[in-house]
């Protein structure tokens, strides 16, 4: 479940109930309308799919605030603070994304690169290549697993049973989790459920 096949990529609650989900265009003046109709309740905005929380800058009218989410950078991800170092290009090839960092390494790691073809920057390039390649499926499994666990922790961290639920996750026993979870609210548990198959799916067999 990435954020190109997802059908709807942030999701907001107040409270235990979910107020909006969709993009985030979508989503942001929902959560300003609710907050002008008197909304009382705690409003959490999450990526559907990470679980991170989104802070909203909800300032002006509805046209401001989805105005000012259209200017965000979306180079890398969507991430302004990663799009910003994605502008930084230094010497080399900005066409290709070639993005200019220090890195630090240990003089024999310096002499090996030094005898690679096409150079430091190449022999690089092809080791972190290659090391996504083969970890490719571990990664975005452990990514799945934190989206879950963080998910637990900002919607159900001061919930009964919680810690049991989370232990129930780790060991793999999804039968327990639903029931430590059963009188959790409709909402909350949809959510949830939603992540949880999504990490099973990404298990590595």
């Amino acid at each position: 479940m990435t954020q190109a096949d997802s059908p709807y990529s942030h999701l907001a609650f107040a409270g235990d109930q979910r107020i909006a989900r969709g993009a985030l265009a979508e989503v942001a003046p929902a959560v300003r309308a609710a907050a002008d109709a008197g909304e009382r309740r705690p409003i959490i905005v999450l990526d559907a799919v990470s679980s991170q929380t989104v802070d909203l800058d909800l300032r002006g009218t509805a046209e401001e605030i989805v105005a000012r989410l259209a200017s965000v950078p979306s180079a890398a991800g969507g991430d302004p603070a990663n799009a910003s170092e994605a502008r930084a290009t230094g010497p080399g090839r900005p066409r290709l994304g070639v993005v200019s960092r220090e890195i630090s390494l240990l003089p024999r790691h310096w002499d090996w690169l030094k005898t690679q073809r096409g150079g430091a920057s190449a022999a690089l390039r092809r080791l972190v290549d290659e090391a996504r390649r083969h970890s490719g499926v571990q990664d975005r499994f452990a990514a799945a697993q934190e989206s879950v666990d963080r998910y637990l922790r900002v919607m159900g961290g001061d919930r009964p049973n919680y810690e049991e639920a989370l232990r129930a996750f780790y060991a793999g026993r999804d039968t327990d989790l639903r029931r430590l979870v059963a009188d959790w609210p409709d909402d909350v548990r949809d959510h949830l459920d939603e992540l949880l198959r999504h990490c099973r799916e990404l298990a590595p067999a």
